[in-house]
């Protein structure tokens, strides 16, 4: 089996030149025994439609997916909380399979839950209310059908809040709530989570109903990479 790579957190924006860069050599030097990269999510700082990928400056991003792509490698993108608008223009675009928040995975018959994090953030009842509003179709269609310009505005706003709000707020809030997490994982018959946002890599291991089960919590881009890798049947944080 070729290797498996899970990423997420880029925050890929111009304001950003480092991760541009970094992602940039990173597309460039991949090895040649990777199968799949899986994208889970904050890829882009923010997003503003598939149509606004240009205004963005992001049109050298999903030319460098694109090559990934069509090099034989996999890429699945599953959305996070700043980049939930990408949509199937971007994904013919780019060769990127899109997939929901969960999603659950097989690797060498073990089930691998898939998500971007907030969702397990449930003490955090600003986010989760945010959350529900952003993500419901009438939020976004409403949003997707204001000019390029406007929705650039809205998204900066709502970037800037969200940033206030969490310097009001302590670290333990916006973490994962940990029984909400292995309610999920009894429920979904998982062992294993691989998740991002939180911006602390790590791995967590812990009793599940007597059975050993790991958390694996993807880093940020902001200053190095971050990526898991599966190779030889096994996980390595790097």
């Amino acid at each position: 089996m070729k290797a498996v790579l899970f990423i997420s957190d880029l925050h890929l924006s111009q304001e950003y030149p480092d991760s541009l860069a970094r992602f940039e050599d990173f597309s460039s030097n991949l090895p040649k025994d990777i199968g799949q990269i899986f994208l889970l999510g904050d890829v882009f700082d923010f997003w503003i439609g598939d149509d606004g990928a240009e205004t963005l400056g992001h049109h050298n991003i999903e030319k460098q997916l694109r090559h990934m792509s069509s090099s034989g490698i996999k890429l699945s993108f599953l959305p996070g909380n700043r980049d939930f608008l990408v949509g199937q223009d971007f994904a013919i675009r780019t060769g990127c399979r899109l997939l929901p928040d969960p999603s659950i995975i097989d690797i060498e018959g073990e089930r691998i839950y898939l998500t971007h994090g907030d969702a397990l953030c449930t003490d955090d009842i600003e986010h989760q209310r945010n959350r529900s509003v952003l993500l419901s179709s009438k939020w976004q269609k409403a949003f997707l059908d204001k000019p390029i310009e406007d929705r650039l505005d809205t998204a900066l706003r709502l970037r800037q809040k969200s940033e206030d709000s969490k310097q009001a707020k302590p670290m333990s809030m916006m973490d994962i709530n940990q029984s909400h997490l292995e309610d999920i994982m009894r429920k979904s018959q998982v062992r294993t989570v691989i998740h991002g946002h939180t911006h602390k890599p790590a791995v967590h291991e812990f009793d599940l109903d007597g059975m050993s089960a790991k958390r694996y919590v993807l880093g940020d881009w902001y200053t190095q990479n971050s990526v898991l890798a599966f190779r030889d049947g096994e996980f390595i944080l790097e």
